[in-house]
């Protein structure tokens, strides 16, 4: 029986996954020692969706050869390696993003922050796992009014380990008092689908641009909890707590 639902962040309830993909592609652009267009960064994004940002950063440095142009900003960071320049270039780019809060506003996941507000509603116990670090969640929430709605929130900087890894999931599980097995974890990635399962719970996997092709290639997951169309979510969620249980 399903006692809590955990929520991913980025991607799930807000597509902050998008504004963070246009921040490294726009760092990128500028150190590139070479012409290289936004839309190239973009589509390399795809496939570390969900990492954390030292294994973005330094994937990206290597896909796009900036190494060395990322080497040269380190000084000016304060830094010690060139991913840490590149990682700081571009928190610049999604600074700015997050000023302006009615780009998040207009980035929020309608229907998966419904299901939240149903999950509340109908009792359950909620939660949020993210790989953001604590200040950017926090002010991620705050700006979406969405910072009163769990009852713990757990963010990379409360784990060793990142997701694959299931440390954040069976931290906040323990922080709700519910085993494993009777959270259902909501996300929006490969990455978060394995760490969901590694913990053993159940997932619904809800995808967006930037992770639809890279969930269904991965066959990670039955085919009944990926939800290509959030308007499906609340349905596909009542079938689950219901009964129909995904074995990992």
């Amino acid at each position: 029986m399903i006692k809590a639902v955990i929520f991913d962040l980025d991607g799930t309830l807000v597509k902050t996954e998008n504004l963070k993909a246009f921040s490294y592609a726009r760092a990128a652009v500028v150190l590139s020692p070479t012409p290289l267009a936004e839309a190239e960064v973009l589509e390399a994004f795809k496939d570390v969706v969900g990492l954390s940002r030292q294994e973005v950063a330094e994937a990206l440095l290597q896909r796009f050869a900036l190494e060395k142009a990322a080497k040269a900003r380190m000084v000016q960071f304060g830094v010690t390696m060139p991913w840490q320049a590149f990682a700081q270039l571009r928190l610049t780019f999604y600074e700015e993003f997050l000023r302006d809060h009615q780009i998040l506003h207009n980035h929020l996941c309608r229907y998966n922050v419904g299901l939240l507000n149903y999950a509340r509603a109908s009792g359950f116990r909620t939660g949020l796992a993210t790989m953001s670090h604590t200040d950017q969640a926090k002010r991620v929430l705050h700006i979406l009014n969405l910072h009163d709605k769990f009852a713990f929130v757990a963010t990379r900087d409360d784990v060793e380990h990142g997701k694959p890894n299931p440390e954040i999931y069976l931290l906040v599980a323990r922080q709700l008092g519910t085993p494993p097995a009777q959270c259902l974890v909501i996300e929006d990635s490969p990455t978060g689908v394995k760490a969901a399962l590694a913990a053993r719970m159940s997932c619904i996997v809800v995808t967006n641009d930037l992770t639809r092709e890279s969930v269904h290639r991965s066959n990670l997951i039955d085919a009944r909890w990926i939800v290509d169309d959030a308007v499906n979510l609340k349905t596909v969620a009542e079938q689950l707590i219901k009964g129909k249980e995904l074995v990992a």
